[in-house]
């Protein structure tokens, strides 16, 4: 069955509270949605999320990949062939890995929908149910104390908090919300390459003096930075899940290499696609790292995807799957839900996704 158009459409959808890191600060999804669709009519999605201080990628640049380069590409080509479309995809342009991710994708969600069957099972999997973290956006200690209480509330277990851009202050925050939290929910941190490597291991260790118990500490330095991140891992006993610094299988190789983290944060929009996303989680399971599959700020397209490839492949620990339950209403119609601390993946073909609201 051919491929008969692909289409995309950009999206905007307001948060119910702003995002807040040491990069940036947003109140929106800002997304690009890429529609596969078949001769019979069938349509799978794929989404590029818009994140310039993470990916560089735009809605313009990604809708002008898919458009001009990977859309003639693939159009009137066999949709159930997909080790060869993904392949195809992969190879025509450099770079461009939302676009690609996207398209990817939609190629899956195209070809489940054929089969009848959930992402899931395309992918080697049966769940339906994955447990996430929640976030709790940077901002001064009272606050994320009192966010961490509502959100625990809610029956989040995993709570990750935004640190990075005032070192200083970094570790009363962190106290405060373990402090809210109690002894039974799991803290980690995200410092979005916000600190320098004397800072992190000064921030690191008082933590660890402190016994406030934080589970892991992500992206403490600058993405280049591998001598500093490597630098920060041999000094602190947190394990050091590195983010921005891995991008694709050569980033994580080298990682791997300069044992600069004990863990890595594999994310779609970041290396591709569902295709590359195996190829990281196995090379790091092979090397005994360990594991999230993590998300942008992005909607129910981009989680139900992220989610289906944690619900097949496992991760060695909570993965971070709630940038959808930042949305102040659902921009598509169908796909995942959030039931409390978990992302519930549609019981329907593919992704579960019917169209864009």
């Amino acid at each position: 069955m051919a491929i008969a158009a692909v289409r995309t459409h950009r999206l905007s959808a307001p948060l119910h509270t702003p995002f807040v890191t040491a990069l940036r600060r947003t109140t929106t999804v800002q997304s690009l949605i890429v529609e596969v669709v078949d001769t019979d009519g069938r349509a799978g999605f794929g989404e590029a999320p818009q994140v310039w201080q993470v990916t560089g990628a735009s809605i313009a640049g990604a809708q002008a990949c898919v458009e001009e380069l990977l859309a003639p590409l693939l159009i009137g080509r066999d949709a159930d062939d997909l080790v060869a479309r993904c392949t195809e995809l992969h190879r025509a342009v450099a770079g461009n890995e939302s676009a690609k991710a996207a398209t990817d994708t939609a190629l899956h969600d195209l070809a489940a929908r054929r089969l009848g069957v959930p992402l899931v099972r395309l992918l080697g999997g049966t769940r339906l149910r994955v447990p996430t973290d929640v976030t709790l956006a940077a901002g001064e200690a009272g606050a994320l104390a009192a966010a961490a209480t509502h959100r625990i509330a809610e029956g989040f277990t995993v709570l990750k908090i935004k640190v990075g851009a005032d070192a200083a202050g970094d570790l009363a925050r962190v106290r405060a919300v373990r402090s809210a939290a109690g002894p039974d929910t799991l803290i980690r941190l995200d410092a979005n390459q916000g600190w320098t490597p004397r800072e992190a291991v000064r921030v690191i260790r008082g933590i660890e003096d402190a016994g406030l118990d934080v589970e892991l500490v992500e992206q403490p330095v600058s993405r280049w930075d591998l001598d500093g991140l490597a630098w920060v891992s041999d000094r602190v006993t947190v394990p050091i899940l590195a983010d921005e610094s891995v991008f694709g299988l050569r980033d994580l190789v080298t990682v791997i290499q300069r044992r600069a983290a004990d863990m890595v944060n594999v994310k779609l929009a970041k290396c591709g696609g569902l295709g590359p996303a195996r190829g990281l989680l196995e090379l790091a399971a092979a090397h005994g790292m360990g594991t999230i599959v993590g998300s942008m700020m992005e909607s129910q397209i981009g989680l139900a995807a992220a989610a289906s490839l944690v619900a097949a492949y496992g991760t060695s620990t909570t993965s971070d799957l709630d940038a959808a339950w930042w949305l102040a209403s659902s921009p598509v119609r169908g796909g995942i839900r959030y039931d409390g601390a978990t992302v519930v993946l549609a019981d329907a073909p593919g992704l579960g996704v019917d169209g864009l609201d």
